[in-house]
């Protein structure tokens, strides 16, 4: 199966996921039902759409094992001989989904060999569904139209680029990276959103000095690769690397295109 192909099938997941989603929280009954390992929240929408996204890649011609959130953790042992495997953060932004500030997604990433090299994230508040493939570009989909994705060039010493900060998490050593930059604009943002505003050019730096998950992050990072990005390992060169024995991500910078 083709990339494009594969995308065609599983934004459609996404799609249903994210739409089950949006009926609970109209209905105003995402309320937290149990906390989970790390004290994070769980709701309802979190446990519909991994079902529903489940379902939908164990049905497709191509089967490959399924690391998610919200599923048992697999044995490492069992996992780093996948091939190939899924990632899924079925509700990403549980936090904003329960403040109902719209600022959350679905995201299915696909594992290879340690890199991402295909991911779909859908924003189902905004209507927007972003997919790419290694080797094939990133695209958004709104309102029926296809837009190529491309990330904005800067330099470190440009005046007020736009750095992307969670509302959560801005600790004291992102404050410290943050004041490196004259006159940076803030831009505040929940989810895997912080990537796909620097993938569409819409600000430059996401510095992330905070504990993620590789699920949080796998599908988002091949978009950014994919319109010209980065996402590295804080004080390295080297990208997010996934199926790693411990799933926590080191901290990393993401970012558009740095000359």
């Amino acid at each position: 199966m083709s990339y494009k192909d594969l995308a065609t099938k599983v934004m459609a997941i996404a799609q249903e996921a994210g739409e089950a989603i949006l009926e609970i929280y109209q209905q105003a009954e995402g309320v937290v039902i149990e906390k989970k390992a790390d004290n994070s929240p769980l709701t309802i929408a979190d446990k519909t759409a991994n079902d529903i996204i489940c379902k939908g890649l164990e049905q497709l011609v191509d089967k490959h094992p399924i690391i998610s959130e919200e599923n048992k953790a697999i044995p490492y042992e069992t996992r780093k001989d996948y091939p190939y495997c899924w990632l899924v953060d079925p509700l990403d932004g549980t936090k904003e989904f329960i403040k109902r500030n719209g600022e959350f997604t679905v995201n299915i990433a696909l594992i290879h060999q340690e890199r991402i090299v295909f991911g779909v994230v859908f924003a189902p508040v905004l209507g927007e569904m972003y997919w790419a493939a290694k080797g094939e570009g990133a695209f958004l989909i709104k309102d029926g139209e296809t837009t190529k994705l491309k990330v904005d060039t800067f330099s470190k010493t440009d005046k007020q680029l736009n750095l992307v900060c969670s509302r959560s998490h801005l600790n004291d050593d992102t404050q410290q990276f943050v004041d490196q930059f004259s006159e940076p604009n803030l831009v505040a943002t929940g989810s895997s959103l912080k990537f796909l505003i620097l993938a569409k050019g819409e600000a430059h730096i996401y510095p992330r000095l905070a504990p993620t998950m590789e699920w949080d992050t796998g599908a988002a990072q091949i978009i950014l690769e994919e319109a010209g990005g980065s996402v590295l390992q804080n004080g390295k060169t080297t990208p997010l690397m996934y199926n790693k024995e411990n799933l926590l991500n080191p901290f990393f910078v993401a970012a558009g295109k740095m000359t």
